[in-house]
């Protein structure tokens, strides 16, 4: 009798552990904030009523949850096999069909201005994590009004690269040179983590100018003057308004930990960060600690009543 009893009791103590925290929301860690990405800029246009043709077109292919997980376009299991994952025509969602709405071949995504050069690029960061960035360039006669493909990207000559780059204010910060173009070209980021498999992916739309603008109409696409909406990245009121409607976390690990686990590309929700670990992450980025912490607290307290009928169990079978 006794040794049933215990082991109810560890089965709770375990059952209970795995409960609260598989009911915990998925991490991740950020977009390109500048130039802005499409799912930033999206985002910041207000999910629920966009205002460019480009993201109107994207919540009507995906949804609106894409952009509200604006964070969240990563490959658990990436480990560099970035090629081999993504098939060409879906670079910007990393092959998730949750973010589809981004691969939209459009020539009218708006776009950042920028010229060749030195440039500094700003990425919004939600849970710092060691690891390389690489940021491509399409090469010279990209069509924007085509699926982006791999082909398209100068993957010999990447226009940034930076390792272990230290988070401020929000944001990684590296520089770059973005080398002569004209028109309309795309960016394209990876973050490779180096402490797991882990990468995170995003496509930035941008205007070296001198070129004619092609606007896709759902039939083909026409030439005209006019040029895309320029792109803008959504403020910290904006990103901590949405927070409660997403489903990832906007704080994530929050460390440089190389034995935090990578997220499986299609993950049970992972638990929540140790305590104390995202405090500076959250302060940025205007994420809010309560429901990870309550639910650490609450496993806490539910992992010590099991102990404690696990001991009052002992005790009485002793006592017979």
């Amino acid at each position: 009798m006794f040794a049933t009893r215990r082991k109810a009791a560890v089965a709770v103590a375990l059952g209970v552990g795995a409960v609260t925290f598989t009911a915990a929301p998925a991490s991740a860690h950020g977009t390109m904030g500048d130039p802005v990405s499409r799912v930033a800029q999206c985002y910041a246009e207000n999910p629920e009523s966009p205002k460019s043709a480009a993201c109107k077109a994207a919540v009507s292919a995906g949804g609106t949850q894409a952009l509200y997980d604006w964070n969240g376009i990563r490959i658990g299991d990436a480990n560099g096999q970035h090629q081999a994952l993504i098939p060409d025509g879906r670079l910007c969602s990393a092959n998730n069909d949750e973010f589809k709405g981004l691969d939209l071949a459009r020539a009218d995504w708006p776009a950042t201005n920028v010229g060749s050069g030195s440039y500094t690029f700003k990425y919004r960061v939600t849970a710092p994590h060691k690891g390389t960035f690489k940021v491509y360039l399409t090469k010279a006669g990209y069509d924007p009004a085509k699926p982006p493909a791999w082909a398209d990207l100068d993957l010999d000559h990447p226009v940034a690269t930076a390792t272990d780059p230290v988070a401020t204010g929000g944001f990684y910060t590296f520089s770059g040179t973005l080398p002569e173009r004209t028109g309309r070209q795309l960016l394209y980021a990876v973050w490779q983590r180096s402490d797991s498999p882990e990468a995170f992916y995003s496509c930035s739309d941008v205007d070296f100018g001198g070129g004619s603008t092609s606007t896709s109409t759902g039939t083909g696409t026409t030439t005209s003057a006019s040029p895309a909406p320029t792109a803008s990245s959504p403020t910290d009121e904006q990103i901590a308004a949405g927070a409660d409607k997403s489903t990832i976390e906007h704080h994530g690990h929050g460390d440089d930990d190389a034995g935090t686990p990578a997220e499986p590309s299609s993950p049970p929700a992972n638990a929540p960060a140790a305590a104390g670990s995202s405090e500076t992450v959250l302060a940025e980025t205007g994420g809010s600690g309560t429901t990870p912490c309550l639910a650490v607290g609450g496993a806490a307290a539910l992992a010590l009543g099991s102990g404690a009928l696990f001991m009052s169990v002992r005790r009485r079978a002793h006592r017979r």
